[in-house]
Order: structure tokens, then C-alpha cells, then sequence
């Protein structure tokens, strides 16, 4: 089966290579891939490592994300056993030495089994040493929640969020993913890449159901995406609505859905957590005096908390209304589809506190 599988995607890569010279539509999974391809030959420091990235026949990963890397870079693409404490350290160690290593963590959740590693030592090495020692490590992760229960469903960025020392990235769209990637691993600070499996576009067995369109056309040329700088999707004027990942897709369904009810709304995508864009968000506060935070972990302590705690110290002259959030239940992620559909924000509770906000 893993064999049908890697034939199935080699020949869809295939394909887009038939395209026209210079720009490629792709998916996520294959634009991180062939810039993670692209930083290995640019730069003979940069490796992979991980559980399962380089098997031959088999996914790439689990979401064929290096798939096929290793035949090119059979020394630098290193499968690890099911220790996510263990090939932590050794990333750390090798990017304290002056490698530049990509760790690939299968699922998000996973990242617990690493966090004496990630929060007491990658995080804080610069600052111990007084700036003499530099980290520049990357670490992959996908997040969302998808048919696989409590323990591999989770969306762990609120848990990294107020770790100092450490950047945080969230890409919703092939463009973004090759752009904040390349930043990533030229940075010279750890830097933690969350993906959303709905977003990846991988193909064959490894397509999830529920997934959404997030290709873009990746243009030849070696262009970043500046870490902390984020964009506005949709200009409006009657409310601003904040979302990564899977959400800023639905804030933009909620947004369209809204225009026709005569609601104007901008929607904004951070693409990084941490540095976070005050400044773009501000602005657009300053438009609309209306903000709804969308998010797809759970409501309390979340991402929309630390926003709005924000939002009122510094904007509450210009809100117009109060400041409201969109989050999932504060329970773990549920396993039946129909109650996963619940837990998950959708477009028309967005669309409904879009309605209420618009009310003030």
C-alpha cells in the first residue's frame, strides 16, 4: 500500500512539473517540500530529522511532506525511533553546533513528550549564554483537528505562545508555507512551523476528508515571507475578523457569506504568532472598531484571550463593541464525527457573532 502511494503522488509530481516554467501551482505538503529541497541545496547545513521522513516506499512523513527527499539527500534526510525527547536533543544539539536542522513531529500532540527540550533548553539557550550560543533550529508540526480523537487532534500553538525565545508561525496557504519556511531556517532562533492537516493537499491515501483548497502559485524566484508580518485577505470597514490557518479560510467563507447580508468585513491572517503584527491588526481595529478573534482550540486561555487582553490595553477608544472570540468547547477534541462538526468553529457561528457585533 505505501508503495501505490508513493507511485500515486511521484506521478502528481510529475504532472505539475509538466507546468509552465517559472510558476507552479501546488498544495502545501508539495510547496514545503521542494522548500525544504530548495534549503538543502542552497545551503549544505540545513538537514531533516524525524520518524518516518525518509522510509523508501514509504509517505514522507505522515503527510508526505518529504517524500522522495532522501534520494537525493540519503545523508542528510535521518529517521529516528519513536523518541520525539530524543531527536529534539539531537537537533538542539547539532543547530548548537552550527547545523540547521528541520525536526519533523508526525503529530502536533506529540510535541509534549518534548517540552523539557523545547522550553528549558532550545527556548532559552540564547539567553543564558548571553547571546554567545544561537539555535537555529526548525521544528515542524501539524496541527487540527481530523477524525483521530483527543491525542492527535490537537491545536498546540496556545501552549508554545508564551514561551520566551522561541518564534511561532502558522502558514494557511502554499504561498505563505514556502515563504515562512525559507525565513525560518535562515533565522538564526528556533522557530516552530505549525501546518494544518485540512490544509496540506496531499494526495492518494493521505487525502483527509473535510480538507480545503489552500495551492498557490509558487513563483521560481527565492522570495521569503518575513517572519511577524501578516496580511489582510479581505478589506472591510464594519468588523475585523482574526484567524490562521483552517479558521482564516472560514473567516473568509464567513466574510463573502456576511457581504451578501451587507456586512463589510476585513479579515486578517497573522501568519506568525510570535512575532505577532500589532501594528496591521491596530490599524484595522482602527477602521472598523469591531473585533472577532476565531480560533480552533479550546476558548480558555486561548490565542483570542491574549489578542483581546491586548486589544483592550491599547485600542479601547476605538472599539465600538465589545471584543468577541470564536473557539472551540473547553473539553478535550472528541472522536464521533457529529460531535467533532460541534466542537469545531464554523462559518456560521462566525457569521452569527459577525451579526451581534454589527448590532452595537
Amino acid at each position: 500500500m505505501c508503495s501505490q502511494a508513493n507511485s500515486a503522488v511521484l506521478e502528481a509530481r510529475t504532472a505539475e512539473d509538466a507546468a509552465p516554467a517559472g510558476v507552479k501551482r501546488m498544495g502545501i505538503a508539495d510547496a514545503l517540500r521542494e522548500a525544504i529541497r530548495g534549503e538543502m541545496l542552497r545551503d549544505a547545513r540545513v538537514f531533516c530529522i524525524g520518524e518516518d521522513i525518509a522510509i523508501p516506499g514509504g509517505w514522507g512523513g505522515a503527510f508526505t511532506v518529504t517524500l522522495g527527499l532522501e534520494e537525493q539527500f540519503p545523508k542528510r534526510m535521518l529517521n529516528t525511533p519513536i523518541s520525539e525527547n530524543g531527536f529534539t536533543g539531537v537537533a538542539l544539539g547539532t543547530a548548537l553546533m552550527g547545523l540547521r536542522p528541520i525536526a519533523d513531529v508526525q503529530y502536533s500532540d506529540f510535541l509534549f513528550c518534548a517540552m523539557d527540550q523545547m522550553v528549558n533548553q532550545v527556548a532559552k539557550m540564547r539567553y543564558m549564554s548571553g547571546g554567545k550560543l544561537s539555535v537555529p533550529l526548525v521544528m515542524r508540526a501539524p496541527v487540527g483537528v481530523t477524525g483521530r480523537g483527543a491525542q492527535h487532534a490537537q491545536n498546540v500553538e496556545v501552549f508554545f505562545l508564551p514561551l520566551q525565545g522561541v518564534k511561532i508561525c502558522c502558514p494557511a496557504t502554499a504561498y505563505d508555507a514556502v515563504g515562512l519556511l525559507r525565513s525560518a531556517v535562515r533565522c538564526d532562533d528556533p522557530v516552530m512551523i505549525f501546518e494544518h492537516k485540512l490544509l496540506y493537499g496531499s494526495k492518494g491515501p493521505r487525502t483527509e476528508v473535510g480538507a480545503i483548497d489552500a495551492s498557490s502559485e509558487i513563483p521560481a524566484e527565492d522570495y521569503t515571507v518575513p517572519l511577524g508580518k501578516g496580511i489582510v485577505r479581505r478589506e472591510g470597514t464594519d468588523l475585523t475578523i482574526v484567524g490562521t490557518l483552517l479558521m482564516m479560510h472560514r473567516a473568509l467563507q464567513a466574510a463573502e457569506q456576511l457581504a451578501g447580508e451587507g456586512i463589510s468585513a476585513e479579515v486578517i491572517d497573522p501568519r506568525s504568532l510570535v512575532p505577532f503584527d500589532w501594528e496591521l491588526l491596530k490599524g484595522s481595529i482602527e477602521k472598523t472598531g469591531r473585533a472577532i478573534l476565531v480560533e480552533e482550540s479550546p476558548q480558555r486561555s486561548g490565542i483570542g484571550a491574549e489578542i483581546a487582553a491586548r486589544l483592550s490595553e491599547e485600542m479601547l477608544e476605538h472599539l465600538v463593541a465589545p471584543v468577541r472570540r470564536v473557539a472551540a468547547p473547553n473539553t478535550p477534541v472528541p472522536f464521533a464525527p457529529p460531535m467533532e462538526g460541534f466542537y469545531v468553529p464554523n462559518v456560521e457561528r462566525i457569521v452569527e457573532a459577525a451579526r451581534e457585533l454589527t448590532a452595537y
